[in-house]
């Protein structure tokens, strides 16, 4: 129930009405741009058309909307319609609309904002994707918490989604990782070693060469050379940290349906694959023993080594070739959350794929900007090899799953967020999520007591005559915008926009419960507010579901 493309048909229709009775000669119209008003006294809906067919016409806009707006006030879903200068077309529904709003949606309940499609678009989102060489920090959860919003918002639009992780197994920081581990190890028995200052300082390095001892001591006995020895420390040590982040993750209401290696990504050629396909587009050529990809071509400031002199891949081939695979597995779109680090690298991807033929909309790459954890006043420093930083299960441990989640949710992708833990442990109005759990919490509540008293309540016998007040219209408004808020979230890729919704929703609905009394001595009054505080109850389930954020009943 898409009120906002109604609107736009009934403008449609409007103008081709005015046409069909010679009010406008048949011309090339643009587009009809249903708009939400700056300001609610300026309607419900509004669209600049007369505005923007003022040179084709050759006619003033407001004389335009004026023609349009007789047609328009025919639908019994518009109340009526205002003409703006310098020639907006203001729209107001009508309260009948309204209520058959509420009614749709205390039927809907957990279908509401959600959406099914005879051909869903098959969507591959990847997004954390952090070097397994440690726990999931916090600038990793931001990228979970995001991907799997985003992921949410997709499906409830009707497209099939699945969650990727890659796991970056291959090349320097794992061999890094592997020595580290295996002379933490050697010192556990006792053996002095001069440990590599480029290696991973952590206590959790010596978490998993103790795990190791205890597992695999006879297997690690067996290895005569030191490089296969590093190996295998290293694919053990991947294979700790992986379990461990998987747990973490799992915590954070995250679940990934594709956990796949980089390691096997050479394995089975898909590396020098890729680089055969390159070549034969003519976009590789070879300069001082290094094979380089032409990706000036596609943007970026300089052209790109793709296969060291020496001929190993560099990492940029194995991030092509890992495209490939992806758009070769069936995927209509990919989806990739890079962090801040990696703005610089979305050119020369996305330029392969356009030198391999792949449609520009089949890639989206977004950037989750730096996050800084502010504890009592002070940035933390956060550096995983150093041993300095705050895990993602810390943080659950000090504020929540609900509470993080939210935080991170609810700014853009592009904004740099400072995450304010004091504010996130305040349980008070300041704090957003318990703003909005407390006004689920509270519509319980009232539906509690409602049934203590003996109540029947029944939606159907509400009424529209109690509609006609300012804050019960505004509130029916702003829940039925959910689902047009869902669908211009997903396109947009801006999972914030739910959250910012919500906390809009929930101070309408504390403005609406301030000012009338829901449960009165007047039932069909009673059965009226009791039906929108049930829509509220459902609007905020549902959009704290999609941002993976509980909804308690008491609190």
């Amino acid at each position: 129930m898409i009120i906002k493309d109604q609107i736009k048909e009934i403008v449609e229709n409007s103008l081709e009405k005015a046409i069909k009775e010679n009010k406008f000669a048949p011309l090339d119209f643009p587009e009809v741009k249903i708009e939400y008003p700056k300001e609610e006294k300026f309607g419900d809906y509004a669209t600049a058309l007369a505005l923007e067919s003022a040179r084709i016409l050759k006619k003033s806009p407001i004389e335009i909307g004026n023609t349009l707006k007789e047609y328009i006030e025919e639908s019994d879903l518009i109340e009526k319609v205002d003409i703006a200068k310098p020639g907006f077309i203001n729209i107001f529904l009508s309260t009948n609309i309204l209520h058959q709003t509420l009614l749709f949606i205390l039927e809907e309940e957990e279908n509401y904002g959600r959406f099914t499609k005879n051909n869903p678009n098959k969507i591959n989102i990847e997004f954390v994707s952090a070097n397994p060489t440690g726990p999931l920090n916090i600038v990793s959860a931001r990228a979970a918490a995001l991907g799997d919003t985003l992921a949410n918002l997709l499906e409830a639009c009707g497209d099939i989604v699945d969650r990727e992780y890659y796991i970056n197994d291959h090349g320097n920081q794992v061999y890094l990782l592997g020595k580290s581990v295996l002379y933490r190890y050697w010192e556990s028995l006792g053996k002095s070693v001069d440990f590599p200052e480029d290696g991973y300082h952590g206590d959790y390095i010596s978490d998993i060469a103790e795990y190791l001892k205890k597992n695999y001591k006879d297997k690690i006995e067996s290895f005569k050379d030191e490089d296969e020895l590093i190996d295998f420390f290293a694919q053990k040590a991947v294979e700790y940290n992986i379990e461990g982040q998987k747990r973490d993750l799992e915590r954070f209401n995250v679940k990934f349906d594709i956990w796949y290696s980089e390691r096997s990504l050479h394995k089975e050629e898909h590396v020098p694959n890729a680089l055969g396909k390159l070549e034969s587009c003519g976009k590789i050529y070879i300069e001082d023993g290094k094979k380089t990809f032409k990706s000036t071509e596609y943007g970026d400031d300089k052209d790109r080594v793709v296969v060291r002199d020496d001929g190993r891949p560099t990492y940029l081939l194995a991030d092509i070739a890992y495209h490939i695979d992806k758009i070769d597995r069936g995927y209509d779109l990919l989806i990739d959350i890079w962090g801040p680090d990696h703005h610089g690298y979305i050119a020369r991807i996305i330029g392969a794929m356009k030198a391999l033929g792949y449609e520009d909309h089949r890639l989206n790459i977004l950037i989750a900007q730096q996050v800084n954890l502010i504890m009592k006043g002070e940035a933390v420093r956060m550096s995983k090899r150093l041993g300095k930083y705050s895990t993602m299960n810390e943080l659950i441990d000090e504020i929540g799953t609900d509470v993080a989640r939210y935080f991170f949710i609810m700014r853009s992708l592009e904004s740099h967020l400072d995450f304010d833990l004091e504010l996130a442990k305040r349980e008070s109005s300041e704090n957003p999520v318990f703003y909005l759990q407390y006004a689920h919490a509270r519509i319980c509540s009232i539906f509690r007591e409602a049934e203590k008293r003996g109540i029947n309540y029944n939606p159907s016998n509400s009424s529209i005559e109690f509609l006609n007040n300012p804050e019960a219209a505004t509130l029916l408004k702003t829940i039925l915008i959910f689902p047009e808020e869902v669908i211009d979230a997903a396109n947009s890729l801006e999972p914030h926009r739910i959250a910012n919704f919500l906390l809009k929703l929930a101070r309408v609905f504390h403005k609406f419960y301030t000012e009338h009394r829901v449960i009165s001595d007047n039932i069909d009054k009673t059965n009226t507010y009791l039906s929108i505080c049930g829509c509220v109850r459902i609007v905020l389930k549902n959009g704290l579901g999609l941002l993976g954020v509980s909804a308690p009943e008491r609190m």
